[in-house]
């Protein structure tokens, strides 16, 4: 339990916290929401900051990262939906929801593959992780109804995002597609570097 991973803990532990303030029936609650999701995106950077920094990375804190953010994510946008209840806002929350547990069992299949290892950042993950965190934090942070401009500027960038994810999952599956299909003629996967969708 080093630096790093109490972070990574925190940032947990700061979920429940972000959907009561979030769903709590006041005004000041929606900036007060958007703050709270915007501290964990930056812990999201800070927590891989101090690891590489601090020397202090760890298998432990490599598997609880992703989760992490995965947990909050999910999170916001159950909240959103549930909030806005329009199929403009529900249709990209599902596309990216969906991603991300199609890469999830991809990732647990690379684990059994012994293939997990260690990955590259692609700059479409990177990208798209800041674009879809952005997205988020504007919708968070204005109440549902009246669609104003700050709402629609929200929806337009999580379309962005949505169609980001689904290019990085495409980038994400074609390196992973040798140890794929290794796997299921069970063979030994070649030795190629991945690269990861995640920033």
């Amino acid at each position: 339990m080093n630096l790093p991973t109490i972070i990574t803990v925190a940032r947990i532990v700061l979920v429940p916290v972000f959907a009561l303030v979030y769903l709590w029936p006041e005004s000041w609650t929606y900036w007060t929401a958007a703050g709270l999701f915007a501290l964990a995106a930056v812990t999201d950077w800070l927590d891989g900051y101090l690891a590489r920094k601090l020397g202090q990375a760890t298998r432990f804190g490599a598997f609880l990262d992703p989760v992490a953010d995965k947990i909050i994510v999910v999170t916001a946008l159950v909240l959103l939906v549930g909030q806005h209840g329009n199929p403009w806002l529900t249709v990209p929350c599902v596309v990216i929801i969906l991603r991300e547990l199609v890469i999830s069992a991809l990732r647990e299949w690379m684990a059994e593959m012994n293939r997990r290892g260690l990955v590259e950042v692609s700059w479409v993950g990177k990208v798209k992780t800041f674009v879809q965190m952005a997205a988020v934090t504007v919708l968070l942070a204005q109440p549902p109804l009246p669609q104003t401009q700050w709402v629609l500027a929200g929806y337009a960038l999580l379309y962005l995002a949505a169609v980001m994810t689904l290019w990085s999952m495409v980038v994400y599956i074609q390196a992973a597609w040798p140890t794929f299909r290794a796997g299921m003629q069970d063979e030994t996967p070649p030795d190629v570097a991945l690269r990861t969708e995640d920033g």
